[in-house]
């Protein structure tokens, strides 16, 4: 079993201040893979002062020193693609297909974006007889989730070694095992001593202090928005940035105008990718009323299409969630979905068939859903869809925008005047037309309670910059 007891500050692999570990769980199997440590306010307060002193320097770098520090950074990844891939499927239980695909893939393309973007971005512009520049904002704090492990770390430090800063990183303690190897990669690739620290642990033990700190600048967290709001009233007595990206409880509108066939059961592919454990899933689908029986005949078909099962078998498109806590989250919430009087269309409580060892849950479609229901309003974080009925468009549009997120919207249709009419009334940050999401180069973010700020491409750079106006720097001979 492997022990990820150490963490990495100031450019060396030390010990922590508590003897405290967690075991790391493969969902799959539900045995332990690995033991991790667990820190404390200690071990955050030598982090941050390693990154502290770093930014003396690192802060002031040039352009092409940095280039030259993610060119390397990119060059490791590639070399270890293969273990990265292998440690997301034993941390979190994604299928192989998975693993290495998005999962992996996403890590080694936000580097490669953020390189990119790096080599042309506009560090200073002219505003009127001033002259305004971006600067790196400091020390950043990054806490990362367990959903998509290395997509939510690389997305947070590309864009901060890209521009200057130095940072602490707290990944998830349920899967850790995605940012240890993240860590060799740095060190292997000779990122400046102090410039990345990582420190594991949980919430309260090392994801408060580091919030809480006085000498970080900014934090960037993803998670829930319950976490969210405790990471916010941590930072507020110092005044410091905070970048959140949040839950959803993403609409998807199938308009009268859209392929019923193949927008549903598109759909419910994409609902079910990642077990469902993505914050932006079309959890909510909406169709019109004279519909819901032909759609909900069509989403159980693709439901019942899935392949539930072992992440390392060849053909598995639905591995398990990532823990008992969720497993049991899941079951209530499709228990309260019978209970308050939902269709129950397919799947449903307990295990699937032939799977009594691993966190599955089979795949679940619930239709006649009220958008008042518990399943409708509550992120249940796995493969579980509702299906809504709606009589016109204007009420689609109220039922999408009846909730406390807005992190994106899906919409199925043919009609392209009525597509961009309600795309432009979704509140939500990222609206995804007839199966097309984003690029990398796309900004990834939301509204409402799902969060603030901007992932991802050159608007992931915002956050990490501060701006500083330069008045009359012509006049100094």
């Amino acid at each position: 079993m492997k022990q990820l007891d150490k963490f990495y500050i100031n450019g060396q692999w030390v010990a922590p201040s508590t003897d405290t570990k967690l075991d790391v769980i493969n969902p799959a199997t539900e045995q332990p893979v690995a033991q991790v440590a667990l820190g404390g306010e200690a071990d955050v307060n030598a982090a941050v002062a390693a990154a502290k002193e770093a930014f003396k320097t690192y802060g002031f770098s040039t352009r092409e020193e940095r280039i030259a520090i993610m060119e390397r950074v990119v060059e490791v990844y590639k070399r270890r693609y293969d273990e990265m891939a292998e440690a997301i499927r034993l941390e979190m239980g994604a299928p192989n297909f998975l693993a290495a695909g998005s999962q992996a893939g996403s890590g080694l393309g936000h580097l490669e974006t953020a390189l990119e973007v790096l080599r042309n971005y506009e560090f200073t512009e002219t505003a009127g007889e001033s002259t305004v520049v971006k600067e790196p904002i400091g020390v950043c704090g990054l806490i990362t989730p367990w959903n998509w492990p290395i997509n939510q770390i690389a997305c947070k430090v590309a864009p901060a070694l890209a521009v200057g800063c130095t940072m602490v990183l707290k990944p998830s303690e349920v899967a850790p095992l995605s940012g240890y190897l993240f860590a060799e990669m740095l060190h292997e690739a000779g990122v400046p001593a102090g410039v990345f620290n990582m420190v594991n642990g949980d919430g309260p033990g090392v994801g408060a202090p580091l919030s809480a700190h006085k000498d970080i600048d900014m934090m960037s967290f993803t998670g829930s928005t319950r976490a969210g709001v405790l990471v916010a009233q941590a930072a507020a007595p110092t005044v410091k940035r905070v970048a959140q990206e949040l839950g959803g409880k993403s609409p998807n509108i199938v308009l009268p105008s859209a392929n019923l066939q193949e927008a549903v059961a598109r759909s419910v592919g994409e609902m079910m990718y990642n077990t469902g454990q993505s914050c932006n899933a079309p959890s909510r689908m909406l169709v019109p009323a004279e519909k819901m029986a032909e759609a909900a005949a069509i989403a159980k078909a693709a439901a019942e299409s899935e392949v539930t099962g072992d992440p390392a078998a060849e053909g598995t498109t639905l591995g398990p969630v990532v823990s008992d806590v969720q497993f049991n989250k899941i079951q209530g919430l499709i228990q309260a979905g019978i209970d308050e009087g939902a269709t129950l269309v397919t799947g449903g409580v307990g295990k699937p068939e032939g799977l009594e060892t691993g966190y599955y849950i089979k795949p679940t479609i619930f239709a006649d859903v009220r958008n008042d229901m518990t399943i409708a309003a509550e992120e249940i974080f796995g493969p579980v869809m509702v299906m809504i009925p709606y009589n016109s468009v204007e009420e689609a549009i109220d039922i999408a925008n009846d909730t406390e997120y807005g992190l994106a919207g899906y919409i199925q249709g043919e009609d392209a005047t009525e597509v961009r009419y309600v795309a432009s009334r979704i509140r939500a940050g990222n609206i995804n037309i007839n199966g097309h999401e984003g690029c990398l180069h796309t900004p990834f973010g939301g509204y409402k309670q799902s969060g603030n700020g901007r992932e991802w491409g050159a608007h992931g750079f915002d956050d990490y910059l501060e701006i500083k106006a330069l008045s009359g720097l012509a006049t100094v001979e």
